[in-house]
Order: structure tokens, then sequence, then C-alpha cells
């Protein structure tokens, strides 16, 4: 659309995508973040007397060629490629992830083994009919114990509530993919006999690509390009109110900064990755009542990062751990270290980043800063990976509205906000993990922002966003060509028509 303008809300991957697309295009876009100092929203990097740690761990990796390439693009001499390795911690042992049978029997015991094995039997032979809930999903495809095992206690830490509460929507989405089978296959074949790397499912990749100093690295050089194409960033601008004018099919964007002045932008389009819940306060004219009712019911889980610098023990190389242990409160544990070696400014050094996952209201969430930094000690020093007299200095991050929840309700709340944006805002794009309260990983937020910049510059919407990795095909059911080579992927997502996402062929409301 020839000289349309765009304000975006919100300077993390969705946000930087659409903005740094959009001046390349030669259109007009300014570009809204609240954070006074950083970019990249839970994809920054923070940084910390020359130590570098990133907001829950992002792998660079993705089934479509265009992200890849956007990556290239913006980072071309910077990205590294890193070995993925993770374990799970159950009842004093390490167990490696994706499971290896091998190893799995062995520590488990060849009675507990025995017990996974037939209840994965019994699961496969009379599964729950039409799975509601992600205990009943997983219950499905790995049997009750190993669901038990090894998805119980992590995810309910994770998400603050039972898994029978929890969507199947979100296992789908997430784990789809994985079975105990092919699990088992990739462990037990060598790779030389009848392993077939060209058919490794993409949740089970061994490498990664990965900024040498943190993700925030990335975007950074993002939103400096966007600005030397002649795109606008402003730091510090709070969005608190978006009018739209329909007779001249405008929006007008009232922003809050720092010193407590307010300031206005007026452009054709507004892409929009704050949160849904935003919504309700921000919108004129406002939402009906049972939208506004619907959006305020969108939940969403806190995360905080205790990260401990500490003396380098050689305790682990693992880029995280999933804490499958209820006598702790920590969820997973980064070792940033592993990550990209120059995040640690001192090679005798390590940096563990400890994840504990709260509701804002929560006891945790509140606490003080030494409070947290103590509890992450005891925890580390209790799983037996660093001890008080290793600590050097430490740090708390708190990340809010992290994770949107997919409760049993969140689908028809959901739906019901999409329809009404939808028809009553043609020109508002929600895109990313809030945008679209969809717990997407970092390339499907991007590509929501590709998808919405290629319906702006067509001047209509040819491509549902809402359904970039809804369609099991995207996600993870694709498969790699070369899991070794980072930019060797077959696209699933070279554009909106091979994902199926053309508005005319999406299911009817």
């Amino acid at each position: 659309m020839d000289g349309a303008t765009t304000i975006v809300v919100g300077a993390g991957p969705a946000g930087l995508t659409a903005g740094y697309l959009l001046a390349k295009a030669g259109l007009p876009v300014t570009v809204l973040e609240a954070d006074p100092v950083h970019v990249g929203g839970i994809s920054r990097t923070v940084r910390h007397r020359g130590f570098h740690f990133d907001i829950g761990g992002h792998r660079f990796f993705t089934k479509s060629r265009r992200v890849d390439d956007f990556w290239t693009e913006i980072l071309p001499h910077d990205m590294l490629v890193r070995p993925r390795s993770s374990r799970i911690y159950y009842r004093g042992k390490f167990y490696s992830y994706p499971l290896r049978g091998t190893e799995a029997i062995a520590k488990l015991g060849p009675v507990e083994a025995a017990r996974c094995l037939l209840s994965y039997a019994r699961a496969r032979a009379f599964p729950v009919p039409a799975p509601r809930s992600f205990q009943d999903w997983v219950t499905n495809e790995f049997g009750d114990r190993l669901f038990q095992i090894f998805f119980k206690t992590y995810t309910e830490k994770v998400w603050g509530m039972t898994c029978q509460e929890i969507s199947a929507d979100w296992a789908a989405q997430r784990i789809r993919g994985l079975n105990l089978g092919s699990a088992a296959l990739l462990a037990l074949l060598p790779r030389w006999a009848g392993r077939d790397r060209s058919r490794v499912v993409r949740t089970l990749i061994d490498s990664f690509r990965y900024p040498r100093k943190g993700p925030g690295m990335l975007w950074e050089a993002c939103a400096a390009r966007m600005v030397a194409r002649g795109g606008r960033l402003e730091l510090g601008a709070a969005v608190t109110h978006c009018a739209w004018d329909a007779r001249a099919r405008r929006w007008t964007v009232t922003v809050r900064r720092p010193d407590g002045t307010a300031g206005r932008e007026t452009a054709d389009h507004l892409v929009s990755s704050a949160p849904l819940s935003a919504l309700d306060r921000a919108l004129d004219p406002a939402l009906s009542e049972d939208a506004r009712r619907a959006v305020r019911s969108l939940r969403y889980r806190e995360f905080i990062t205790v990260a401990l610098m500490l003396r380098d023990r050689g305790a682990f190389d693992d880029n995280w751990i999933y804490v499958h242990e209820p006598r702790v409160k920590v969820g997973r544990i980064q070792n940033f270290k592993s990550w990209s070696p120059e995040m640690v400014p001192d090679p005798s050094l390590t940096c563990y980043g400890l994840e504990y996952f709260c509701f804002a209201e929560d006891a945790l969430w509140t606490a003080a800063d030494p409070a947290l930094v103590d509890l992450a000690v005891r925890e580390l020093s209790a799983i037996g990976l660093g001890g008080r007299e290793d600590l050097v200095d430490a740090c708390v991050v708190r990340q809010p509205k992290a994770y949107p929840i997919y409760d049993e309700a969140y689908a028809h709340r959901l739906e019901l906000v999409r329809e009404e944006l939808t028809a009553r805002f043609p020109t508002f794009h929600p895109v990313g993990r809030n945008g679209l309260h969809k717990y997407n990983n970092q390339d499907h937020a991007m590509m929501t922002a590709m998808l919405t910049v290629d319906n702006i510059l067509a001047g209509e919407r040819r491509y549902d966003v809402w359904k970039v990795n809804q369609d099991a095909e995207y996600h993870e059911e694709e498969l790699a060509e070369d899991v070794h080579s980072p930019t060797r992927v077959r696209s699933g997502a070279h554009s909106g028509a091979s994902l199926g996402l053309r508005v005319e062929d999406s299911c009817p409301s």
C-alpha cells in the first residue's frame, strides 16, 4: 500500500521484525517500546558487570527459510552454531532430554522401567477419548507412569495449576511429534544403522544458532538497521490509548513518557504485540462488554530469573536442566556459558540462571531480591550444582506476563476477542506471543509479523496470522532436511500460502 503509515507497539521479536520489514519496504513506521533501555522483549539480553544472560533461553532454529534468512541478514557474522544439550533432574538423578531409552531404563531401574512400558502400552491400546486436558493428552502419548515422572511436576511448576486444568491445546502445540517410540528409536539406533537423520522431528534438533552475546544482540542490531532505513524507535513510550477513527480509517495513539509527558502518533495501521489484556483499557471505541470480559479473563504466568555468578567448578555443561523435583521451587536452570562462552567475562567463572514461575500476586513475585538470591543458592546446593562458597555475584530479573495461559476456557474467550477485533478494526494487527495470546516460539512470533507486513503491503488481509503455529504441519510435524545445518531447512513457512493461512482457506467462524 503506497505511503501507508504504521505504528508498532512493542519492540520484541514480532514488533521489530514488522518495523524493520516496513522500513525496508520504504514505508513510514514508528515503533513504540515501554522499556526505557532494552529492545527485544523477553528475547532481550541483560548485562550485569560484564555478564550477559538471557531471559528464559532462546534457541534460534526454525523450519522457515524466510525467518532463517532474516536472522542471517540482521547478524551475518555473529551467529554461533551451538550444540543442544539438556537434561531432566528427577529424584536426585539426571536424565538426558530427549530421553535416551537405555539410560532412562538404567536410572529408573528395571521395575519402574517395566511399569513405564506397560503403562505406555495400555495408553496406546485404551487412550482417553477426545482428550481435553494436558494430562489426558500426554497420558495418551506416553502413558500415565511417564506422565507422572517426566511431565507432571515441571508442568505444574510452570503453570501454577494442575495438569487437568491446562488445555490439551498447549500439549498438542508444544510437544506434538514426540512420542516414546520416536525418542527410543533415536536413542537406541546408532547413526549409521537405519537411523534416517533426514526424518528427525524438529523438536529433537541437536544444534541451534545463537548470537555471540545473547539474543538481545540480534534485536539491538535489528532496531539499528530499522532506524538506518528511516524507521523511528521511541523507548520509554508506554502506550495508554489507541483511538480508531472509522471514517478517516486512522489511528491516534497516545503514549506516556518516563518524565510524565504525553505524546501522540497517528497512522493508517496499528501493529500490536502488547498483551491482549491491555486492550480492555486502551482501545477506543471500547470492545463490547462480552469481549471485554473475555479479555479480562485471559491469564498470564510471570517469570523470575535469578542469575548466579559463580566460580566455575564444571558442575554441568548443558544449556539448561528441567527440574522435575517437587522439593525445590526452581523449575529450570540455564547455564549461560554453554549458550555462548562470550556471555561470561572470565573463563574461571560461570553464570547459572535459576528460573521461577509464579503469578503477580504470589509471595515469590514480591519477595526482595536478597531473599530470592538466598533461595536460589540453597536450591542450587540441594541439587548439587554449586554452593554459597562459589558465589561471586547475583542479579534478579522479573518478567511480567511471560507466558499466556492455556486454561480450559481460553480458546472460547480468545475466539470471541479475535472475531470482534477483525470485524471492527480492519487495520489493527495483533502479532507475537502476547499480542495473539499464543505461546509461540520466537520464529513463530516473527512469522506473524512477516505475514502482517505482507498484508499491509498488499493492502488487504491475505493471511490469517492467528493460525501461525496452530497447524501441526507448521509447528512440530514438519521434518528438517538437515538438522546439522542451521541454514538448510525445508521451508514450511516461506510464504503464508504454504502454511495454509490464506483467509479464504480459514475455517468459517
